[in-house]
């Protein structure tokens, strides 16, 4: 066995160890969740459908034909920045470091749970005009990307850092995982990826009523997803960050490992061909026509060896703007899914972001 073959061997190993370290991850029967569509737009009258399955599959066909209606939202009228206290235990005492700002406002989509109602965005402030909104990846805790925010600053970027729905101090009491927010409930997993992308809108009104007009967004794995469908329907975003991308939402629940546990409840009940139609208005690749709208430079980062966003699924999304002739770099790692946030590939995927956006935003 040749050294590459034993590097692919070894990346993979380490890729699946990684994987498979949580052990709280939920298996649930296929729901098609038809409640969450109650107060969607782009309903058109459809009231009669001939199973739960055709009424979310039409609703993808509508929304897809009136995503800025799908995806509009009236600006949050409560936004405040708060303070919150940052302890440390030192020696056995406690110490008050400074206090980080988060950024707090009323989510224009309602849900049923009053954490995730409350969006919440850390705020890492630098000199200058330039700011960027930062999403995270799924199940990422309250501490995921701060680091990659401070290594912004350092460069003069600001960055607001969006807790995702259903994420951290978001999260509902009654589950352990972000699990509300990628699930086998299809209704709501696409209810989700609207609020995610509403929220992001407010964080860019936010940013744009403190002065800043050079606005980007960054995002990782999911959060990558969301970001390519904000951007889609945000002419401010001038500069964009996809940290992973994937072709179509089903697909990478179907054949990612982080998501077997989705599939493990579904698959009886669903093949990949129905779920990618019912997850159709959740996919990057149903958006370039929209994305193409406006003049922008984007950086599109994945990994060679990632069973989680498999690399083919990328390489298609990198061909899509190569056909499209959009301005977009490729940075292509060594390392998996999950091994990307490990060192030192977490540095040179780090490094890799922050030249991009220090050049072009």
């Amino acid at each position: 066995m040749g050294l590459g073959q034993r590097y692919k061997h070894w990346m993979y190993d380490w890729e699946t160890r990684l994987t498979t370290r949580d052990t709280n991850r939920v298996v649930r029967p296929l729901d098609w969740g038809t409640e969450w569509t109650e107060k969607w737009p782009c309903r058109n009258g459809s009231s009669s459908p001939h199973s739960p399955e055709e009424l979310l599959i039409g609703f993808n066909r509508q929304i897809l034909q009136s995503s800025d209606e799908f995806f509009a939202y009236r600006t949050p009228s409560d936004f405040r920045l708060e303070s919150r206290p940052n302890l440390s235990n030192v020696n056995g005492g406690v110490e008050v470091r400074k206090r980080p700002q988060f950024l707090k406002f009323t989510s224009p989509v309602e849900t049923p749970y009053q954490e995730n109602n409350i969006a919440h965005a850390r705020w890492f402030p630098a000199r200058g005009r330039r700011a960027v909104v930062v999403l995270p990846q799924w199940n990422s805790d309250a501490e995921g990307h701060n680091g990659l925010c401070r290594i912004f600053n350092v460069l003069g970027i600001s960055a607001l850092r969006l807790s995702l729905p259903y994420h951290d101090v978001r999260k509902p009491a009654e589950i352990e995982r972000a699990d509300y927010a990628v699930s086998a409930n299809v209704g709501r997993t696409i209810d989700a990826a609207r609020q995610a992308v509403i929220d992001v809108r407010c964080c860019l009104d936010w940013l744009e009523q403190q002065g800043y007009r050079q606005l980007g967004i960054v995002g990782t794995s999911l959060g990558s997803c969301y970001a390519f469908i904000t951007a889609a329907h945000e002419p401010r975003l001038r500069t964009c960050v996809f940290n992973h991308a994937s072709t179509y939402f089903a697909d990478v629940v179907w054949t990612g490992q982080s998501t077997r546990h989705i599939r493990a409840g579904i698959e009886g009940a669903i093949d990949l061909d129905r779920l990618r139609q019912a997850w159709l208005a959740i996919s990057p690749m149903s958006y370039f026509d929209a994305f193409q709208r406006y003049p922008r430079k984007s950086l599109m980062v994945y990994a060679s060896y990632d069973l989680t966003f498999l690399p083919e699924f990328s390489r298609q999304i990198v061909e899509e703007f190569r056909r499209r002739q959009l301005d977009c770099k490729v940075a292509v790692l060594p390392c998996g899914h999950y091994s990307c946030g490990e060192a030192p590939f977490k540095y040179m995927d780090a490094w890799y972001m922050a030249r991009f956006l220090e050049r072009e935003l």
